[in-house]
């Protein structure tokens, strides 16, 4: 069976024009013109991947991404003309797991589509990710330190995650903009910062040793030492 992608764009356009591409890729595509009859169409034919416009009218991509992300974990690709730092965060905060700058190649967002569906696939392996004391259940979308839960944001579990899959390996911070977000945030954004020390505070919260570390002028490690 094909995989849907449920494409959410008010221009007629280019909407036919991501169609008809996603179509020629195998894919099985639908359009939703407006953020209600977005919802409609994930509510009754669930997708597997959402490319979502940030402008719509009625509800806009912001709301339609964060009732989306409240009902299921389907990925969400944000596509917008805003370029500014402030709206690609406002985006991944309210939901979307990427984000893409018009205007773009068709390429591009086939590519981001298909790292995408392998995310989410890995993440319905039943795959559990450990290191030292530390476990992350992809499936159950749990974090444990020993015994005791751990509580962290999409983005913050996907960061930990990348951290999990290469234990005692120095991650730049290029790879991280390119991993987690997608894009380059470029030296305007202290993102990285914020999303590392957030892991850092839920993680030491009960005491427990520090395990990612700062590479000053490089990036970050998972490691049981400093």
């Amino acid at each position: 069976m094909s995989q849907r992608i449920l494409i959410v764009e008010d221009e007629a356009e280019i909407a036919d024009y991501l169609r008809r591409g996603l179509v020629f890729e195998g894919f099985a595509a639908e359009v939703a013109g407006d953020g209600l009859a977005a919802l409609a169409a994930a509510r009754e034919r669930p997708p597997d991947v959402v490319v979502l416009d940030l402008m719509l009218p009625g509800i806009d991509g912001m709301e339609v991404a964060q009732r989306l992300r409240a009902a299921s974990h389907v990925p969400i690709i944000m596509l917008t003309a805003r370029d500014a730092v402030a709206d690609r965060v406002a985006g991944l905060e309210a939901g979307a797991d990427d984000y893409l700058v018009k205007p773009f190649a068709f390429e591009e967002l086939l590519a981001r589509i298909r790292v995408q569906l392998r995310r989410h696939q890995a993440q319905d392996s039943g795959e559990v990710l450990r290191y030292g004391p530390l476990s992350l259940d992809l499936v159950a979308h749990d974090v444990r330190l020993g015994a005791t839960r751990v509580i962290f944001t999409a983005k913050e579990f996907e960061l930990l995650e990348l951290f999990l899959r290469h234990p005692r390996q120095v991650l730049t911070r290029d790879l991280l903009y390119e991993r987690i977000w997608g894009y380059d945030f470029g030296g305007e954004s202290n993102v990285i910062e914020v999303y590392i020390r957030a892991l850092r505070q839920k993680l030491e919260a009960a005491g427990a040793p520090r395990l990612i570390h700062t590479i000053r002028g490089v990036g970050y490690v998972l490691r049981d030492e400093a």
